[in-house]
C-alpha cells in the first residue's frame, strides 16, 4: 500500500474511547465480511491477490468466471498464464497479476499439497503475497486474529486516533496493542467498511458518525444541507 498523506490525531484514545469505538461498530455490525468473493481459500487467496489497487466490485467481476473454471491450483495452472489473462483483464496490472496467480498456484502444488498454509511465514513466501494479503487471508480462511491495513483502515486510525502511525506496520502493530481481545477477530473489517463508506478520504460523513463522539478527527463535516 502506497503510503498516503492522512491527517493524523495528535494523540491516541485512553483505552475506555477504544472499547466504546469498537463496542458501537459491533453493535451496528456483529458479523461483518469482506466483500471479495470467493469459494474456498485458495480462491480467497487469488481474490486478495487480484484486489491490489483495484476495486472489489471489479475483482469479483472477473473471477466470476474464472472461479467457475479453476477454483483449484490445478485448474488455475492448467489454463496458463495466459488463459488467466484473458479472465482477469479488465482488472488493473492484470498482465503481472496473472503471471503472480499462476505462480502462487504452481508453488502451492509443489510445496503446500496445494493447500493454502495456514502460517504468515510461509503465505509471503508465494508470488505477489505481502502482508496486507496474507493478514486478511489469515483472518478470513483461518479465523486468526489479524490486522490487515489497506488505505480505509490507515485512514481511519490515524484520524480518530485509534493507532496513529506513519506506515502499515506502525498502525497494524499500534492497533494489535490497543484492540480488545473480545473484538480482534472482526476488527479490521469493521474498520475498513467504515473508512469505505463513512470515513472517506476528501470528506467523511462525520454528521453520520456511530463513532464520532469519541473520534479526535476535527473540524467534523455537517450534514448536508436539507439532510
Amino acid at each position: 500500500m502506497a503510503q498516503q498523506k492522512v491527517k493524523r490525531s495528535p494523540k491516541r484514545l485512553p483505552k475506555a474511547d477504544v472499547e466504546a469505538i469498537f463496542g458501537a461498530l459491533a453493535a451496528s455490525n456483529p458479523e461483518p465480511k469482506g466483500e471479495l468473493d470467493y469459494v474456498n481459500p485458495f480462491t480467497l487467496l487469488v481474490a486478495v491477490v487480484l484486489s491490489a489497487q483495484a476495486t472489489d466490485a471489479g475483482v469479483n467481476k472477473a473471477t466470476k468466471t474464472l472461479f467457475q473454471l479453476a477454483d483449484t491450483p490445478e485448474k488455475m495452472v492448467a489454463l496458463g498464464v495466459a488463459g488467466i489473462e484473458e479472465r482477469i483483464k479488465t482488472i488493473g496490472l492484470f498482465r503481472n497479476k496473472a503471471k503472480n496467480t499462476f505462480a502462487l498456484s504452481q508453488q502451492l502444488i509443489e510445496k503446500f499439497n496445494s493447500k493454502v498454509p495456514e502460517h504468515r511465514e510461509a503465505l509471503e513466501s508465494l508470488p505477489g503475497v505481502g502482508r496486507k494479503t496474507a493478514n486478511v487471508v489469515l483472518n478470513i480462511a483461518f479465523r486468526q486474529p489479524t490486522i490487515a491495513v489497506d488505505t480505509h483502515l490507515f485512514r481511519v486510525s490515524n484520524r480518530t486516533g485509534l493507532a496513529p502511525g506513519n506506515t502499515p506496520l506502525e498502525v497494524e502493530t499500534g492497533l494489535m496493542k490497543v484492540t480488545p481481545d473480545q473484538y480482534m477477530l472482526h476488527a479490521h473489517h469493521w474498520l475498513i467498511l467504515h473508512g469505505r463508506y463513512i470515513c472517506k478520504a476528501r470528506k467523511p460523513d462525520c454528521w453520520r458518525c456511530i463513532i464520532r463522539e469519541w473520534c479526535r478527527f476535527e473540524p467534523k463535516t455537517p450534514a448536508p444541507k436539507g439532510t
